[in-house]
C-alpha cells in the first residue's frame, strides 16, 4: 500500500491538499477499529481507533466517509450476531460505543466542525447506530435478567424497537421546524448524482469531480485492478462462512469505495488501500494454500478430517434441544421446539452425506500427489510474476511517486521551431510576487492557486482550497466577471494586486464561465434569468460576448494581445508578464488604504477563540452595500432555512441537463422595452423593473461601493449603407445564432452593440435576411426593434423579405 499510485497520489513530497496526511490518519482508523473487535486488548484499540478519528476529523473532510463506513460495518455485524446467535456480545457493543463517543468527542471539538456530527444529515447514520447499540445492549440486560430465551427474547426487542423508534420519530418531528437537522451538503450529494448536475456550481466547477474511468484505474491501480477481484471474492467466503468480522469489513469498504470513485475521480484514493489489502488477501491465500500441501498446520487438520468430527457435530446439536427451551431458536418450546431441532438434524446429516465423501476424494493419496504438484506450480509461478511484473509495478509506481511528487507549475515544452524548453512561468510569477511587493501585499486570483501564492510567493491571498466560504468565492467571481469598472470599485478594497493564468488551455478565461455561474448563485444580478450565465463566453469563431468583452478578467487577460482589448491605467497597471506569458500581474491602483488597515486590524477579525487559527473573517464597511446584496447560498441547499429560490434550482439543473429553459430570460421578451447590459441588469424573468434614482457617485479616489446610475440603452450610429460587406469571424457567429434560433444572445449582442445589427457579409446579407431564411418572426422583431432596415438588396438584389420560406 505504500507504493500504489492510488495511495501516493496525494500523500507524496510537496503535495498542499489535507489528503496528503489524512490518508494515513484513515489507515490507522480503520486498523485500531477491526482490531477492537478481537481480544486481547480490545478495549484499548477501541481507544485508539477514537483518537485516530479525532486525527482525521481535524486533517481532512473526508472523515465523513470514514466514520460513515465503520457505521455500517458494525451495523451489519450486530445484525449478523442478532440473527444468527440471537445473541449481542459485550465485545462488539464495547468497541463501537468507546470508538463512537471518544471520536464524535473529539470531531465536536475541531472548529469548522463544530456540532455537525450531531446535527448534519450526513453524519446521522452512525449516530443512530450508536444509539441502535445502546437499545441492543439494554434487550441483553434486560433478557439476562429475566432469563428470556428464543421468542422471548425477540419479543423484548421488537417491543424495545417500536417505542424507541416512536421517541426518534417524535424528536425529528420536534427537531426539523428548528432547523437543526442538516442537509447533505453538495458535495456528498455529488455522489448520488451525475457529474455538473448537483445544483452547486462551485463544486460542478472542479474537474476531479468527474466520474472515474478505466483509463484511471489503469494509472492508479496497474496490477492491482487485475487482482484485487480475486482477494474480494476469498474475502468474501471467509466472511459468509468463517464470520470474521474483518473480512465483513473490507467486503463493505471495496463495495463503498469502487462506488464513490466512479462517481468522483478524486476518490479514487479510497481504493488504494483496499485494493492493496485485497491483493494481500489473493496472494496470501494462494501462498498458505501451497504451503499447507506440504506443511500441514494444526489448523488444517479439522477440514482434513471432517469427515471424522461430523458426528459429533450432529451430537452437539441434539443436546441443546433437549436439555432447554429453545435456546437459540425462535420456537424452542414443547412439540415446536423439537420440530425444529429434528430439522436442524437432518439437515446436518445431509450436510455430511454431501461434504464427507468430497473430503475423502479431497484428501485420498492420488488426489494429494496432485494438489502438491499443483502448488510447486504455482509457487514457481508467483516468483516468476515477482520477478516480472511484481518488477514492473515497483519500477512503475516509483516512476508515478516522482512525477506527483514534481512541482507542476514546471513542465517541458517545444516551441514551434522544435526547440525544447522549460516553462518555469508559474514559479517566476510566485517569486517576482516574494521578491517585488511589500509584504503586507494582498494578491486577488481564483482560488485554484491560493495554496501556491501563499506558499510559494509567501504573499496574502483572497482566496484559496481551504476556503469553506461559498459566498466568499462567489464575490471573487463577481469581482473578476464585472465591467472594469465595477470590479475595479470592489477591487481595489481587497486587493493589491491581481493575478491572471493567460496560458491558453485552462486559463482563467477557460474557467470563466465557471466564475460567472458562481458569482451568480449568490448575486442574482450578475445573469438575471440565466442560472448558467449563458451570455457569459464566446461566439462561434471566438468572439466573446459583450459581457465577457467587457468583463475585467477579459480585459486584463487579453490586454495587448487581441486588437482593441485595453486595461483603464488609471485603474490597473500591469507589472509583470511572464517569459512565455502564462501569467500577467496586475498592479491594482487607488487602493482603499482605509479599507485595507481596517481589515488588518486584529479587533476586527471574528474567531471561534481568542488566537485562533478559525477565522470567518469580515468585508471592510466600504462594501456593504455590496454585501447586502449576497444571497446566503445556504438558502438554496438547507431546507431548513427560509428564502430558498427554488425556480433558480430548477432552472440551474435544466440547463445543465442540456434541456430548454423553462422560463423567459429577463434579456429576453418584448422589444419594445429598452434593455440594459447583463452586468448592471438586476430584475429577474417576469418582474418589473423598479426605477432608481440616479445618484452622483463620490469621487474616485476615496468612495466606497456604491451603486452606479443605470446607463442610457445604446443605439446605432452607423450609416447601414457604409458599412463594408466582408465575412468575419462576428458575421459568421451572427449566423450560427439565428441558426440555432439563440434569441438571448442576439439580443444580449445587440443590446451591447447595436451597430452589429447593420453587419454584412461578402454576399450583401446580413442578419435580417438570415432570420427571413429560417422564417423566425420572433428574431425578425427583434432587428427591427433595433434598427435594423428592411428596404436593402444584397448581391443579387434581393430584399430580406423575399428569402422568407
Amino acid at each position: 500500500m505504500a507504493v500504489i499510485p492510488a495511495h501516493i497520489m496525494r500523500s507524496v513530497g510537496g503535495g498542499y491538499d489535507n489528503e496528503s496526511i489524512a490518508m494515513t490518519a484513515m489507515c490507522a482508523t480503520y486498523y485500531f477499529w477491526c482490531r477492537s473487535l478481537r481480544k486481547p486488548y480490545n478495549y484499548v484499540f477501541a481507544v485508539v481507533a477514537g483518537f485516530s478519528y479525532i486525527y482525521m476529523v481535524a486533517a481532512w473532510g473526508g472523515y465523513v466517509f470514514v466514520v460513515n463506513l465503520i457505521g455500517v460495518h458494525a451495523l451489519v455485524l450486530a445484525a449478523k450476531q442478532v440473527l444468527t446467535t440471537n445473541k449481542f456480545t459485550v465485545e462488539l457493543y464495547a468497541a463501537y460505543t468507546i470508538f463512537y463517543i471518544i471520536g464524535t468527542f473529539g470531531a465536536t471539538h475541531v472548529p469548522v466542525v463544530g456540532w455537525t456530527p450531531l446535527k448534519s444529515l450526513e453524519q446521522l447514520g452512525p449516530c443512530a447506530v450508536f444509539f441502535g447499540y445502546q437499545l441492543l445492549w439494554l434487550c441483553e440486560v434486560l433478557g439476562k435478567k429475566q432469563n428470556l430465551t428464543g421468542l422471548d427474547m425477540w419479543k423484548l426487542r421488537v417491543k424495545v424497537a417500536v417505542v424507541a423508534l416512536g421517541a426518534g420519530v417524535a424528536v425529528v418531528l420536534a427537531l426539523l421546524p428548528t432547523g437543526y437537522i442538516g442537509p447533505l451538503s453538495s458535495r456528498v450529494r455529488g455522489l448520488f448524482v451525475k457529474h455538473t448536475r448537483t445544483g452547486n456550481p462551485l463544486v460542478d466547477s472542479v474537474a476531479e469531480h468527474q466520474p472515474a474511468n478505466e483509463q484511471a484505474y489503469q494509472t492508479y491501480l496497474h496490477h492491482a485492478k487485475e487482482i484485487a477481484p480475486y482477494g474480494l471474492a476469498l474475502i468474501g467466503v471467509q466472511a459468509l462462512f468463517k464470520g470474521r468480522e474483518a473480512s465483513f469489513f473490507l467486503v463493505i469498504y471495496a463495495f463503498v469505495a469502487y462506488y464513490f470513485a466512479n462517481k468522483m475521480m478524486r476518490l479514487i484514493i479510497l481504493t488504494g488501500p483496499i485494493a492493496s489489502a485485497l491483493c494481500g488477501v489473493a496472494l496470501g491465500q494462494v501462498f498458505d494454500w501451497c504451503q499447507a500441501q506440504y506443511l500441514p498446520t494444526t489448523e488444517a487438520a479439522p477440514a482434513i478430517e471432517g469427515g471424522a468430527t461430523s458426528k459429533k457435530e450432529v451430537v452437539a446439536t441434539k443436546s441443546p434441544a433437549k436439555s432447554s427451551k429453545g435456546a437459540g431458536t425462535p420456537g424452542g418450546k414443547g412439540k415446536k421446539g423439537k420440530s425444529v431441532a429434528s430439522s436442524a438434524e437432518k439437515n446436518a446429516d445431509l450436510l455430511n452425506q454431501i461434504k464427507t465423501p468430497i473430503l475423502e476424494l479431497y484428501n485420498s493419496e492420488a488426489v494429494l500427489k496432485g494438489r502438491k504438484l499443483v502448488a510447486a506450480v504455482a509457487v514457481i509461478a508467483m516468483l516468476m510474476a515477482t520477478r516480472t511484473q511484481g518488477k514492473e509495478f515497483w519500477a512503475y509506481s516509483h516512476q508515478l511517486a516522482e512525477q506527483l511528487s514534481s512541482p507542476s507549475i514546471m513542465f517541458h515544452a517545444t516551441l514551434r521551431d522544435g526547440t525544447p524548453v522549460t516553462v518555469d512561468d508559474y514559479r517566476e510569477a510566485y517569486w517576482w510576487l516574494r521578491d517585488h511587493t511589500p509584504e503586507d501585499s494582498r494578491v486577488m486570483a481564483w482560488w485554484d492557486y491560493g495554496y501556491q501564492i501563499t506558499g510559494i510567493g509567501n504573499r496574502t491571498t483572497i482566496a484559496d482550497g481551504n476556503t469553506w466560504n461559498h459566498e466568499h468565492i462567489a464575490t471573487l467571481g463577481r469581482c473578476l466577471t464585472s465591467p472594469e469598472k465595477e470590479a475595479h470599485r470592489i477591487v481595489r478594497h481587497l486587493a493589491d494586486f491581481v493575478l491572471i493564468w493567460t496560458g491558453g488551455g485552462g486559463d482563467d478565461l477557460a474557467k470563466s464561465p465557471h466564475m460567472a455561474r458562481i458569482g451568480n448563485s449568490v448575486f442574482n444580478d450578475i445573469c438575471p434569468g440565466d442560472p448558467t450565465c449563458s451570455n457569459f463566453g464566446f461566439y462561434g469563431g471566438g468572439t466573446p460576448t459583450p459581457m465577457m468583452e467587457e468583463s475585467l478578467l477579459y480585459k486584463l487577460h487579453s490586454a495587448g494581445m487581441r486588437p482593441g482589448v485595453s486595461v483603464d491605467p488609471n485603474r490597473f497597471k500591469e507589472v509583470f508578464r511572464s517569459k512565455f506569458q502564462k501569467v500577467r500581474i496586475y498592479q491594482v491602483l487607488k487602493v482603499s488604504q482605509e479599507s485595507k488597515r481596517w481589515v488588518a486590524d486584529p479587533d476586527n477579525r471574528i474567531c471561534d477563540a481568542p488566537g485562533s487559527w478559525y477565522c470567518v473573517g469580515q468585508y471592510p464597511p466600504a462594501l456593504d452595500k455590496l454585501i447586502a446584496k449576497r444571497k446566503n447560498f445556504a438558502q438554496l441547499e438547507d431546507f431548513n432555512k427560509g428564502g430558498g429560490d427554488d425556480e433558480y434550482t430548477k432552472e440551474y439543473m435544466a440547463r445543465m441537463n442540456g434541456e430548454k429553459s423553462s422560463r423567459p430570460s429577463s434579456r429576453s421578451g418584448s422589444s419594445k422595452k429598452s434593455k440594459s447590459s447583463s452586468s448592471s441588469s438586476s430584475s429577474s424573468s417576469g418582474e418589473k423593473k423598479k426605477k432608481k434614482k440616479k445618484a452622483v457617485p463620490p469621487p474616485e479616489e476615496d468612495d466606497g461601493y456604491g451603486e452606479e446610475s443605470q446607463p442610457p440603452p445604446r443605439t446605432s450610429t452607423v450609416n447601414p449603407k457604409d458599412v463594408p460587406w466582408e465575412n468575419t469571424a462576428a458575421t459568421t457567429a451572427m449566423w450560427e445564432l439565428i441558426d440555432r434560433a439563440d434569441m438571448q444572445n442576439i439580443d444580449g449582442w445587440l443590446s451591447q452593440d447595436p451597430d452589429a445589427v447593420h453587419m454584412r457579409s461578402e454576399d450583401g446579407r446580413g442578419p435580417l435576411w438570415w432570420a427571413n431564411e429560417k422564417g423566425n418572426q420572433d428574431i425578425i422583431d427583434l432587428l427591427r426593434a433595433k434598427g435594423v432596415r428592411n428596404d436593402l438588396k444584397d448581391s443579387t438584389g434581393k430584399v430580406p423579405r423575399e428569402l422568407r420560406k
